[in-house]
């Protein structure tokens, strides 16, 4: 599998805990004003100013607007494969799976709302490379999520292609992406309403 740009080993030095926190938090900032105004507007100054941090310093985390914005939705890809393989491995029923899949994408969306809208809006700004490790993760991803319901299908009884289940679940991640966007309403009645809705909507 190709190295995520943001795959270091874990920061042992007092400095390099700072400056791991330091990228969160530029990442966290860029993807808020991201979010708000689109990739073109905004600058590497715009997001270091919003945590206070000097032009010139950007630098010493990202090469480039471009280069943080690779490192931004390569992190959050990698961060939905992997937890959907965690899911997966657990080797529970394929009900409680599928459950949980819902679960663990809903958590996301709830708690990195700006991300999902910047990777939505902005996947064609990534450099070439970059860009094809996004779409290889999130390829996986969803045939995690293909497997789990082929299997419930059999259990079921119901006679289900992989061409067609693939569709329900691409169908379904729209339905989920889309929360960002929805008028606001409580997070934990958000989970409610998007958890019986996806399960609807993959079995329907």
């Amino acid at each position: 599998m190709t190295t995520s740009p943001s795959s270091e080993q874990p920061p042992r030095t007092r400095r390099g805990q700072a400056k791991a926190a330091r990228r969160a938090e530029l990442l966290e900032a860029a993807a808020r004003l991201m979010a708000e105004r689109g990739f073109a507007g905004v600058t590497l100054e715009d997001i270091g100013r919003a945590v206070g941090v000097s032009g010139p310093a950007m630098y010493r985390h990202f090469s480039s607007k471009t280069d943080l914005l690779d490192q931004m939705l390569v992190d959050i890809s990698q961060r939905l494969h992997d937890g959907g393989a965690e899911v997966v491995g657990r080797d529970a029923e394929p009900a409680q799976t599928l459950r949980d899949l819902i679960g663990f994408h809903i958590d996301v969306l709830v708690t990195k709302p700006d991300l999902i809208t910047v990777q939505d809006r902005d996947l064609t700004s990534m450099t070439a490379a970059a860009n094809h490790q996004v779409r290889s993760l999130q390829r996986r991803y969803v045939e995690q999520w293909v497997d789990v319901l082929l299997a419930l299908a059999r259990d079921r009884g119901v006679d289900l292609t992989r061409a067609e289940a693939r569709v329900r679940v691409h169908a379904t991640f729209g339905l989920l992406n889309s929360s960002p966007r929805l008028p606001a309403f409580g997070a934990d009645d958000l989970r409610s309403v998007l958890t019986t809705m996806a399960w609807s909507a993959l079995l329907a």
